[in-house]
C-alpha cells in the first residue's frame, strides 16, 4: 500500500528548508509529512544517538489513522505489547481487583495500540532516514528571525539559515523557552511527582501491570512481555513542586525514600532499586497550556506546545496528530503565518478534549484521599461484571483534513 497524506504546496515557490528540533515522536513524524509536502527537512537532536526501548506509550484513535496513512501500522501492530491484566492492590498488597487493561484505559480492543516509546520513535525515524538530514549530538544555541528566514547558531558551532523552525523538543522545550519565555508561564502543575526506572523482574510478572495505592501514593510494576526487566513507577501527591530536587538526582532519591517510608507490599525493594537505578527519570506531572503555538517563523508541536500529561495516556497520540495537522497546514498555505493559524484553529479543540482527560487518569491512578481511593476501588470491583467501557470521546474528536473521518 502506498502511504497517503498531505498534498504538496498549493502555490508555486521554492522548496522550504525546515529545521525540526527533537527526534522523539512528533519530530520524525513531522519530518515525514513535511518531506511528503516537498520540504527539505533537517532534524537536530541533542542526544548523541537514538534511544531504544523505553516505557510503554499508547497510539489511539485519530493517531492510529495517522499511522495508517504513514504506512507504519503493520510495524506498530507487530510491536504491540498486548498487556493482558491490570491488578490493583491495597496498602497490604492484597488484591482489590484484576481487570483487562482496556477496561481501565478505555481503549478500543483490536484498534488501539501500546508500544515501547523507543520502538515507536525507531519506526518513525526508519521511514524518513533516507529523506531527512539528522544531526545527533547537537542543539540550537540561538535563533535570529528576519524577513528572509531564521538564522540558527548550533552548539557545535555550525551556522545555517532555514525558512522555518519547529520545536518538537518535549515538555521542557528549550525552543519554547528561547521564544516565549520561562516554562512556568505555561506549565500547569497537577500536584504529583513521579519517578520511573527499570529493575529486575524477580516477581514472575508477564504482560501485566500491578498497581499499589494508598491515599496520595502509588507504586507500579509493569512487565512488558516476558522481559527480565520491569518498568517501575513511584508517584506521590505533592501540591507544590519540589524545586530543589528537580535537578538533583540524589535529592530525588532521598525525597522518594522519605515519602514511601513504611510502605507495604514490594515498595521497600522498589525504593532500594531506585537507589541503584542508572536510568532514573524524575519529574512533576503537569500540562503545557499556551495561548499561541507559534511566533514569527517558529512553531511548536507535541509536548512542547500542548503536553497533556502521562495521566491522560494521550501524549504520543497528540504528538502524531499534531505533526500531521501542522504539516497539512504548511502544505496548503504557502504563507507560514496563515499556515500556523490554520494549524492552531484545526487542532486546538482536539487538544482541549485530550487535556481534559487528565482528571480521569488522576482518579484512576492517583487517588489522593481515603474516600477517593475507596470510591475508585468500589468502581474497579464492579468493572468485572460490567460491559467494557466505550472509547474516550477524544478518540474520534478529529477528522483529519483531506480524508474521510476515521470510521
Amino acid at each position: 500500500m502506498t502511504p497517503t497524506g498531505p498534498s504538496k504546496d498549493v502555490t508555486a515557490g521554492a522548496k522550504r528548508d525546515v529545521l525540526i528540533c527533537g527526534a522523539g515522536i512528533s519530530g520524525p513524524a513531522l519530518a515525514y509529512w513535511l518531506h511528503r509536502a516537498g520540504c527539505a527537512v533537517t532534524v537536530v537532536e541533542k542526544a548523541g544517538s537514538a534511544r531504544d526501548g523505553g516505557y510503554p506509550i499508547d497510539v489511539r484513535g485519530t493517531a492510529t489513522e495517522v499511522a495508517r496513512r504513514m504506512g507504519i501500522l503493520p510495524q506498530l501492530r507487530e510491536a504491540h505489547i498486548d498487556s493482558r491484566r491490570c491488578t490493583f492492590l491495597d496498602a497490604d498488597g492484597g488484591t482489590v481487583a484484576s481487570v483487562a487493561p482496556r477496561v481501565v484505559a478505555g481503549a478500543v480492543e483490536g484498534r488501539d495500540l501500546e508500544v515501547r516509546r523507543g520502538d515507536l520513535a525507531a519506526i518513525l525515524r526508519a521511514v524518513v532516514r533516507d529523506d531527512v538530514e539528522f544531526l545527533f549530538g547537537d542543539s540550537i544555541d540561538t535563533l535570529d528571525q528576519s524577513e528572509r528566514g531564521v538564522d540558527v547558531a548550533f552548539r557545535s558551532g555550525r551556522r545555517r539559515t532555514f525558512d522555518l523552525v519547529v520545536g518538537a523538543d518535549g515538555m521542557h522545550s528549550a525552543t519554547r523557552k528561547s521564544l516565549f519565555g520561562p516554562e512556568e508561564q505555561f506549565h500547569r502543575p497537577l500536584g504529583h511527582c513521579f519517578a520511573v526506572f527499570t529493575m529486575p523482574n524477580t516477581f514472575g510478572l508477564s504482560h501485566e501491570l500491578v498497581l499499589w495505592n494508598t491515599p496520595g501514593r502509588a507504586a507500579a510494576l509493569y512487565a512488558v512481555g516476558d522481559d527480565a526487566e520491569l518498568h517501575a513507577l513511584l508517584a506521590f501527591h505533592r501540591p507544590h513542586p519540589p524545586v530543589d530536587a528537580l535537578r538533583d538526582p540524589d535529592a530525588q532519591r532521598d525525597l522518594v525514600a522519605r515519602v514511601f517510608a513504611g510502605a507495604g507490599w514490594e515498595v521497600p525493594g522498589m525504593v532500594d532499586a531506585l537507589r541503584d537505578a542508572d536510568d532514573l527519570f524524575f519529574d512533576t506531572a503537569g500540562q503545557i497550556r499556551m495561548p499561541h503555538w507559534s511566533s514569527g517563523r517558529v512553531a511548536l508541536v507535541g509536548d512542547a506546545a500542548y503536553a497533556p500529561s502521562f495521566l491522560t495516556g494521550q501524549g504520543s497520540s497528540l504528538a502524531l496528530v499534531g505533526a500531521y495537522m501542522l504539516a497539512h497546514a504548511l502544505a496548503t498555505n504557502r504563507d507560514h503565518t496563515a499556515a500556523f493559524a490554520a494549524y492552531e484553529r484545526g487542532l486546538r479543540p482536539f487538544v482541549a478534549v485530550n487535556q481534559a482527560l487528565v482528571d480521569n487518569g488522576t482518579t484512576t491512578l492517583l487517588p489522593t484521599t481515603a474516600r477517593a481511593l475507596e470510591q475508585r476501588n468500589t468502581l474497579l470491583r464492579a468493572l468485572g461484571t460490567m460491559p467494557a467501557a466505550p472509547a474516550r470521546p477524544a478518540y474520534s474528536a478529529l477528522a483529519l483534513p483531506g480524508f474521510a473521518p476515521v470510521p
